[in-house]
């Protein structure tokens, strides 16, 4: 059996345990039926799930580190009498595969407060984004390159 599905079925068994079907509910116990299939993984060989998950919360973790840092920045180029911002839009060579790879890279970095994706090429190479803060090109390519497309690309093997 999948071990995603079993986990699924694990967190909704706690949440009709503690009586409580709400997000905190579920999430919790989503954490304490992956801990239980963790001990019990040598049942579920050849499973890249328990690997997968960690990658997924790593990808939610950075996502989170960026939109509150760039959340920051742009409040405080709004904020401030001198305006910081030098917007401008850069061409983002892509290494992540697949129509769900560059959606959510492009979904992750529209959702980023002071950025933008605008479109895909037609061979879906080349993603153009505006941002609010582009004070050298090259620097926001290797940040998203590194940040952003890395997380999805190890997130979704």
């Amino acid at each position: 059996m999948n071990p995603l599905v079993v986990n699924m079925l694990l967190a909704a068994a706690w949440a009709a345990l503690v009586g409580s079907f709400t997000l905190p509910s579920l999430a919790l116990g989503f954490g304490l039926g992956y801990l239980a299939l963790w001990a019990a993984r040598p049942l579920f060989e050849d499973s890249a799930y328990f690997g997968r998950v960690f990658r997924v919360l790593r990808l939610a973790g950075l996502f989170v580190y960026e939109l509150v840092v760039s959340s920051f920045r742009v409040v405080w180029d709004v904020v401030t009498p001198a305006h910081l911002s030098r917007p401008g839009i850069i061409a983002l060579p892509l290494e992540v595969e697949g129509e769900g790879g560059i959606l959510l890279v492009a979904n992750l970095i529209s959702l980023t407060p002071g950025s933008l994706s605008l479109d895909v090429s037609a061979d879906r190479r080349t993603l153009y984004v505006h941002a609010m803060f582009v004070e050298d090109p090259e620097e926001l390519r290797r940040d998203l390159k590194q940040g952003i497309e890395r997380r999805v690309i190890e997130a979704l093997e």
